[in-house]
């Protein structure tokens, strides 16, 4: 159990959220709810995905490159399902890591349960978090509660379990929340892990197809136990009220995708942004990505889904409000789509991903205007309305303010700022001159972050 907090613990809360004034406001550090006690302000999250990630896909194979992900800032490990996958009405040879066989063990393809808490024990001396996935709207048709408490699932009208309705997930079977038994049974196999493996917190998939109430007590009667790190796998701002620290940002990665594919518009992309301030409240987090185990599988990858637009697309994830993702495979260039149900592997090659992820972590890090925050958004999207591919959004703090500009098209455009002043690029360290006069050439989906020099 983490020790009482006897320092003052940097966990810094933030929203997705933007305004349209150039008002600054100070980004000040606070404790939200229970936090592990790391700085998760410029945090980066890792979906780890073990049975892809190495040849062997085993948790020691992972755990021997833990202290490499600290060079891309990563400080949230979110491990997917590390149970037992059940084999009766599986899908492919290996079975769906979401069709859990029992809640309070090991899956043995991964290795032992030693083998999971040297991975946790050297993901926290690399000053990270452990976040176990965990699956409560259904299990696998293996569970032993399919024979021993028939009552936990849903059925059908001739008294049949079922799969979860209007999903074609055949390869599990429904829970029934309306049952008390099954929502302590449920409480106290998360307790299990918490207690006996000193994990930080839980990604909580399909969150929100669980009743609000059950996570709302789950996740105070589990925090008497340590602070938690909580992740919704759904958008609903009423998922954080009821205790979650963070959720999903579909909307604002659909939009990506779309505007990557010439679907939609940056001006579509700035209605969004401002529309999030009335989402969510101060000391909510969204998660931003481009990729993750469902886009990456069924979606396809980066490249087919963005194009050109990638990097540009990653870059703005990293500099809006919330917490960046990386998925297994990312930081390496990922160009597959994973199978799911099968085996298979990612490549293993330092490249340019890897070394953008860096440079974006390292921005994120040394500039406080990127810093998630409980403060409303110092995030303000300014007047550029006569270029119609034209992103140009500001960040500030009191000493502290960078730009992201980017053209959001396939064609190049020239332009002249909405803003001045003497800036460093981000990337580059040289000095760049904004004049009122001044005219920028930007070819397609080419960005910029500049640092305001004091």
């Amino acid at each position: 159990m983490i020790q009482q907090f006897l320092i003052t613990i940097l966990v810094i809360i933030g929203i997705c959220s933007c305004n349209t004034n150039t008002k600054t406001e100070k980004a000040t550090p606070i404790v939200k709810k229970q936090q592990p006690e790391i700085d998760i302000a410029s945090a980066v999250i890792y979906e780890v995905n073990i049975r892809q990630y190495s040849p062997e896909g085993t948790f020691k194979k992972f755990t021997d490159d833990i202290p490499k992900l600290k060079e891309l800032g990563v400080k949230v490990l979110w491990l997917m399902p590390i149970y037992p996958i059940s084999k009766t009405k599986s899908k492919g040879t290996l079975g769906s890591y979401y069709a859990v066989s029992n809640y309070k063990a090991v899956n043995p393809e991964f290795g032992t349960e030693n083998d999971l808490k040297e991975l946790i024990k050297t993901a926290k001396s690399s000053g990270m978090y452990v976040i176990l996935d965990w699956v409560a709207n259904h299990t696998g048709w293996d569970h032993h509660w399919i024979k021993e408490h028939p009552e936990y699932y849903t059925k059908d009208a001739n008294d049949n379990i079922t799969h979860t309705p209007d999903t074609d997930w055949t390869d599990v079977a429904d829970l029934n929340y309306d049952n008390k038994g099954l929502r302590t049974a449920m409480f106290e196999a998360m307790q299990y892990w918490v207690k006996n493996y000193d994990i930080d917190g839980f990604r909580c998939d399909v969150a929100g197809m669980v009743p609000t109430d059950f996570w709302k007590s789950t996740i105070s009667n589990l925090r008497k136990e340590k602070p938690l790190f909580m992740l919704a796998e759904a958008w609903e701002p009423e998922l954080q009220e009821a205790g979650f620290d963070m959720g999903y940002s579909w909307d604002t990665h659909h939009l990506f995708n779309e505007i990557a594919q010439s679907k939609k518009t940056t001006t579509d992309l700035k209605k969004h942004l401002k529309n999030l301030d009335t989402l969510y409240n101060g000391d909510h987090i969204v998660m931003n990505f481009i990729t993750n185990h469902d886009e990456n599988s069924w979606n396809g990858t980066v490249t087919e889904r963005m194009g050109d637009a990638a990097t540009t697309m990653l870059a703005l994830a990293y500099f809006v409000d919330g917490m960046p993702l990386i998925y297994s495979g990312q930081e390496y260039g990922l160009n597959k789509r994973l199978r799911f149900f099968e085996k298979d592997t990612i490549p293993k090659i330092k490249g340019d991903t890897w070394k953008l992820l860096a440079s974006l972590s390292k921005i994120k890090n040394e500039n406080k205007a990127l810093h998630i925050t409980n403060t409303t958004s110092n995030l303000t999207i300014l007047d550029d309305n006569a270029y119609s591919s034209v992103l140009t959004l500001q960040r500030t703090t009191d000493s502290n303010e960078i730009i992201y500009i980017s053209n959001l098209s396939k064609k190049p455009v020239s332009i002249t700022p909405a803003f001045q002043g003497t800036f460093l690029n981000a990337f580059t360290d040289k000095e760049m001159v904004i004049k009122k006069d001044t005219v920028l050439q930007l070819s397609p989906w080419q960005y910029y972050i500049l640092i305001k020099k004091t």
